[in-house]
């Protein structure tokens, strides 16, 4: 290969542990290392002898090397080194098992570090990258860095003494966790903020030698060390045989029973208010009715609070007016009484990068004006969310607008997410009042109209730049409609998701064509259709067949799709709707259609048929695909 081909970088990848090494691929290996300039990556996983044949060959320089794993297949204590001769300057990863190096091979400058001043747990910004253990220009995964106390690896227990206090910080700094990954695209799961059980990250690292303890806990606030009270966790003795360091207090369950003892231990860390730096309380109601009465007063340091039942309830649990929290940047808070009322001193001068106000009581209602007056004192927001209880009937909030008009504008530059549960009166109030040029997704959620004009919410998405469609997917479920709309067919996350509550199929379809219909100049760049049921097809009573009309209106409103996916049981229905009238032109129905695919049970291409077969005849063919099938529900 190195004779017959190009001069291209080279990786060496011997990494199978199944695999055994024959004499071929060691004179490889060999033949390899001596083009040291070529050579990129190496990996070598094998038994010692032969890696000490192949590790001493490793002599010189290697100037483009980026990553070196070296690990022997058997723990061994024979004094393995890397020759002091092996230089690589652009080592970017290498991770290492009982063997002994100079840190004098590596040629790099120190890693520059930037410290995050706030930790922004959001859908779109987020200081953390992907990773588990973060990498900055020289990162490094020390194989059992420390984490084991055998006293037969001499490597190992050199290594952790080898480091300056400097370089150990650094690589600490690096191992600092994600609190939320990248790939989560779930709304609900963004705003509750990550795994929080990670805090406790820097615990092992602790208890490796006293030096390392000492270094970590002197280096606390750099390293943004917490301490984490959660289930199972014995909080008073923790906070009586621990330091002084920020509180994480997480109890994020749904019907999991807390104890007293667990109750107790909550409570003593809420009375030490100047440690608290985040509070996540999602318990039953008479938990929290208890708990929250505790939230009172000044959290100096407090970022994140987030309080709700798992359940809804129409109770209205309210903050004490005498809580404040000036460092606040996420308030989630859950059938709670609005606090930006009834508590105007929540919010002044705060930066507010996440409000999530869900569920609001009745009792709690909101004027447009209100709620608009003070989302103007929050120009840092970048995920609103506002949902009531239960609807407010159109006319009375149509007889409040005419008694108090809507008279502030708020603009709002940051907002790049914005999701609310309003009836379309209070929607269409509020909307004209509000400017958000970099929104990036919407969720709305209507309660169950029918009939409904939306006509500001058009103008509300046409407005933002930033919002845009090209893949839909609709979802019938047994007791709602649901629609996505995402930028393209290979985004997770949507810019658009609305849900109707409504049961009988024939409705949902109904519903689904008034939304696309009063939305129609938004989404008339969508090239991705996708129609899934996801019901129970036991029902005849709420499985009603949407007639032949309701379907056709549906569809003529992609006129820009391209590719068609129908999936499941219900496909029959709509495979009837594509064959259209014997006048009607074969292309008067999805004419920029070029891909059909279906994914079913009980239904074969036979059902397109009479469809494909006329567009085929009028010029524009159309490519079938069968896509894997789904279990059906039983």
């Amino acid at each position: 290969m190195l004779t017959h081909l190009p001069p291209l970088p080279l990786i060496l990848d011997y990494g199978d542990d199944d695999r055994e090494l024959t004499l071929e691929d060691e004179k490889g290996i060999f033949l390899a290392l001596r083009y040291r300039r070529r050579v990129r990556c190496i990996r070598l996983c094998m038994p010692v002898s032969s890696l000490r044949r192949l590790v001493a060959a490793m002599n010189s320089e290697f100037p483009i090397l980026e990553k070196l794993c070296i690990m022997p297949l058997a723990n061994h204590d024979n004094g393995l080194s890397l020759p002091e001769t092996f230089k690589a300057p652009h080592l970017r990863h290498f991770a290492l098992k009982d063997i002994a190096y100079s840190l004098g091979m590596f040629h790099h400058p120190s890693p520059i570090l930037h410290i995050p001043t706030t930790e922004r747990i959001g859908q779109f910004v987020q200081y953390y990258s992907p990773q588990l253990w973060r990498y900055a220009r020289f990162p490094c995964h020390i194989y059992q860095l420390g984490m084991t106390r055998s006293t037969h690896n001499r490597s190992l227990r050199m290594f952790t003494h080898i480091l300056d206090d400097d370089s150990l910080l650094n690589i600490f700094y690096f191992c600092q966790p994600v609190m939320l990954d990248d790939n989560v695209t779930d709304v609900d799961r963004i705003l509750e903020g990550g795994e929080w059980a990670r805090e406790r990250w820097w615990y092992q690292l602790a208890h490796v030698c006293r030096k390392w303890r000492s270094l970590i806990l002197g280096s606390a606030s750099h390293l943004r060390l917490n301490l984490l009270c959660t289930y199972g966790t014995p909080v008073a003795d923790m906070l009586t045989h621990s330091p002084p360091l920020p509180l994480v207090i997480d109890y994020l369950g749904n019907y999991q029973t807390i104890t007293a003892e667990e109750e107790e231990g909550i409570m003593l860390a809420l009375q030490l208010r100047d440690r608290v730096r985040r509070i996540r309380l999602r318990m039953p109601l008479r938990y929290l009715q208890k708990l929250t009465l505790a939230i009172d007063k000044e959290f100096p340091m407090l970022e994140y609070l987030y309080i709700g039942p798992p359940i809804r309830h129409s109770s209205g649990l309210m903050i004490p007016d005498t809580f404040q929290a000036p460092h606040l940047h996420h308030l989630i808070l859950s059938d709670v009484g609005s606090p930006i009322v009834s508590s105007p001193s929540l919010i002044t001068g705060m930066g507010l990068i996440t409000l999530s106000l869900q569920r609001i009581s009745p009792s709690a209602y909101l004027h447009p004006n209100d709620l608009l007056q003070q989302l103007s004192l929050l120009p840092y927001l970048e995920s609103l969310e506002i949902s009531f209880h239960s609807p407010v009937p159109s006319r009375d909030v149509e007889r409040q607008l005419l008694h108090r008009p809507v008279t502030t504008h708020v603009t709002l530059p940051n907002l790049r997410w914005f999701g609310f549960r309003w009836t379309c009166a209070y929607m269409e109030a509020l909307l004209p009042r509000m400017t958000t040029p970099r929104l990036e997704g919407l969720k709305a959620h209507f309660f169950l109209q029918l009939n409904f004009s939306v006509p500001h919410l058009l103008q509300f998405m046409n407005a933002a730049e930033n919002l845009r469609f090209g893949c839909a997917k609709i979802w019938f479920v047994d007791d709602r409609l649901d629609v996505y709309v995402y930028p393209h067919d290979r985004v997770p996350m949507y810019s658009f998701f609305t849900e109707i509550s409504c049961g009988p199929l024939d409705w949902q379809v109904a519903s689904a064509a008034h939304i696309f219909h009063q939305l129609r100049t938004v989404f008339s760049s969508v090239e991705h259709l996708t129609i899934e049921f996801l019901r129970y097809p036991i029902s005849s009573e709420t499985n009603n067949e949407a007639d032949h009309s309701q379907w056709r209106e549906l569809l003529m409103l992609f006129g820009n799709v391209k590719t068609l996916c129908v999936e499941n049981e219900f496909l029959q229905q709509v495979s009837r709707c594509l064959q259209g009238d014997d006048e009607e032109s074969p292309m008067a129905l999805l004419p920029e259609l070029k891909e059909l695919e279906y994914s079913t049970f009980g239904v074969t291409a036979s059902a397109f048929k009479t469809f494909i077969d006329a567009r085929q005849n009028a010029g524009h063919p159309i490519t079938l695909v069968l896509r894997r099938s789904h279990l059906p529900l039983e």
